[in-house]
């Protein structure tokens, strides 16, 4: 048993430093470089959303349109899931036999 963690110690060893290894070297820094573009395209989505919806103005400007524009979403969110759980509980709830007609 204790030969197995020895194996398992040595192999977590070699597996940190070579991940260390590969990532402090040129994989690491296409990676890193990799990630930082994904803040790159967020930026050019969020301008492209901005200009269709019509603003040309510079990024605070845009920042707050979207946010208004996210706002209005959610408060919509909140009415359909209202509406959703209203429905639903409609439906769950029993209903008398009598009000029922038989089958024919």
């Amino acid at each position: 048993m204790q030969e197995w963690a020895k194996i398992v110690g040595i192999l977590g060893l070699a597996l940190i430093v070579g991940t260390t290894l590969v990532l402090t070297g040129p994989v690491g820094k296409a990676l890193a470089e990799w990630i930082r573009g994904w803040s790159r395209h967020d930026a050019q989505w969020l301008r492209a959303y901005a200009n269709r919806q019509g603003g040309r103005g510079g990024d605070g400007a845009d920042a707050e349109r979207l946010a208004t524009a996210l706002e209005a979403l959610e408060r919509r969110l909140g009415e359909v899931e209202e509406r959703l759980d209203f429905a639903e509980r409609l439906l769950a709830r029993d209903r008398p036999a009598e009000r029922l007609a038989p089958p024919r």
